[in-house]
């Protein structure tokens, strides 16, 4: 079965259309006046027999990204039928380009208006060219035929999705992922105005989920289409919207672009997260450990510990980091996180650390490895203090500007490195960059040794955790 242009009769585009329509090419809209967005909604009140939102209010204009943010049956696709007439609003309105939607008849509000929600579309024996091609039904004939242009259009909407390499594929031999392009190319080839999407990358794998998303964002800044999407990933919204509809408990919470209203705080609010910390600066979301396992103090910096502290929380342990500049990545993770976070900025930083790392199980060097030159952990000597007379600056200093080579090891991190050695904490020392291989071994000898002694068993001679200074000093370092 293949589609076939039909040749001679082709009938314009919103021909004899009670209201008008846009006549073929569509120019796109580069601006419009105050109160004059592709989609404006007022006092708007969704849900079947009783209400799920209400008094929903919000405007979105044209190329714009909107995504809709909140937990599972807070009325998110029943919010976006509701726009796209599927289901009667139980109060207030909708506008589309100006005009009330209740106005428009099925075939006008299908020309601006496209629709791609959850359900997975597999007609048998249809090939992807012929189901494109049904997004032209509201610009062809009684007889549904394609002109050249209807046909060039379909082409261009695969294209668009990057998908003309499937038009003679069928429908149901399609990857989940690959099918949702198609889906998305038919919706494209109706020329909308304005797409609603409900979940677009529902049940896709990581690829193609990005490549789906990118695809949207495209669309909105080269054809200056509108979308409003219904989503589950608060990383992926910050990161493509340029605005974010947050809604909970029935109601609109927040509308806004996402640097302003995907707090840390409002996404655990929203969410309602215990267990977890959303960070905007990061844009995403960190997984808190319980603090069961015990407690270790990472001495960190200069992006070097956000591995340390990743691992750390995974396996339950609480964490305490310290010395971090402001601006440091490390910060921002640990902080996500959950963890204790010394800084510079925090009066008597360096006491309050110190004290902090005295009741640690264990100490993680996440900075000496960094730092030619450095003893090893324990307290052994120090290298000079920079000259400033030589020009060699301390940028290493969290406090100090980071606009230089930095000197990871910086003094009160060197100090809390001593204070370890001198009270006999064990000290797990990192690889280059924060690399956490070390780490990783240590605490599974920590896990076996803790499984073994309840059974009376002897630790092997070669399981070594990393230096233990107490150890070596009663009977030299143990298993390298």
């Amino acid at each position: 079965m293949t589609v076939r242009p039909e040749m001679g009769k082709a009938e314009a585009p919103g021909a004899g259309a009670a209201s008008p329509a846009p006549s073929p090419p569509v120019a796109p809209i580069v601006a419009l006046l105050p109160g004059q967005g592709v989609l404006r909604v007022e006092k708007l009140t969704v849900g079947y027999k009783a209400p799920v939102l209400k008094d929903v209010s919000f405007e979105c204009g044209a190329g714009s990204f909107i995504s809709i943010l909140g937990p599972n049956g807070v009325g998110k696709t029943t919010l976006l039928r509701t726009i796209s007439r599927h289901l009667k609003p139980l109060a207030g309105k909708v506008f589309v380009l100006g005009k009330a939607i209740g106005s428009y008849r099925a075939t006008d509000l299908a020309r601006i208006v496209s629709v791609v929600m959850t359900d997975k579309a597999a007609p048998p024996l249809l090939q992807v060219l012929e189901f494109v091609g049904l997004g032209r039904y509201p610009h062809t004939g009684f007889m549904g035929k394609l002109t050249d242009r209807d046909l060039r259009i379909v082409t261009k909407s695969l294209a668009d999705v990057k998908a003309e390499y499937l038009a003679g594929r069928f429908i149901d031999q399609l990857s989940d992922g690959e099918r949702q392009k198609v889906t998305l190319a038919r919706a494209l080839a109706q020329e909308p105005r304005l797409m609603l999407l409900d979940e677009p990358t529902s049940h896709l794998d990581l690829k193609h989920r990005m490549e789906i998303m990118g695809i949207l964002r495209a669309l909105c800044r080269l054809k200056q289409l509108t979308v409003l999407a219904a989503v589950h990933d608060v990383d992926v919204a910050a990161k493509v919207s340029d605005q974010v509809l947050a809604l909970k408990g029935g109601r609109l919470e927040k509308f806004g672009p996402p640097h302003k209203v995907l707090t840390s705080k409002f996404v655990a609010h929203l969410y309602d997260f215990e267990k977890a910390g959303y960070s905007n600066l990061l844009g995403g979301i960190e997984i808190r450990g319980d603090g069961q396992a015990g407690r270790a103090f990472v001495v960190a910096g200069e992006d070097k510990g956000a591995q340390a502290f990743r691992y750390l929380s995974k396996h339950g342990y609480r964490v305490s980091a310290g010395i971090l500049g402001r601006t440091d990545l490390d910060s921002y993770v640990a902080g996500a996180l959950g963890c204790e976070v010394f800084t510079p900025a925090k009066p008597g930083f360096e006491g309050a650390a110190l004290e902090s790392l005295r009741g640690a199980d264990f100490v993680v060097d996440a900075v000496s490895a960094n730092c030619p030159g450095e003893g090893a952990p324990g307290g052994a000597p120090a290298p000079d203090p920079p000259d400033p007379a030589k020009g060699e600056g301390t940028q290493g200093d969290p406090a100090a500007p980071r606009d230089g080579p930095q000197e990871t090891l910086c003094a009160p991190n060197r100090a809390l490195l001593q204070e370890a050695a001198r009270l006999g904490l064990r000290v797990i020392t990192l690889g280059p960059n924060g690399e956490i291989s070390p780490l990783v071994d240590a605490l599974d000898e920590m896990e076996r040794l803790k499984r073994a002694a309840p059974m009376g068993l002897p630790p092997e001679a070669g399981g070594a955790i990393g230096p233990d200074p107490q150890d070596a000093a009663d009977a030299g370092l143990r298993g390298a």
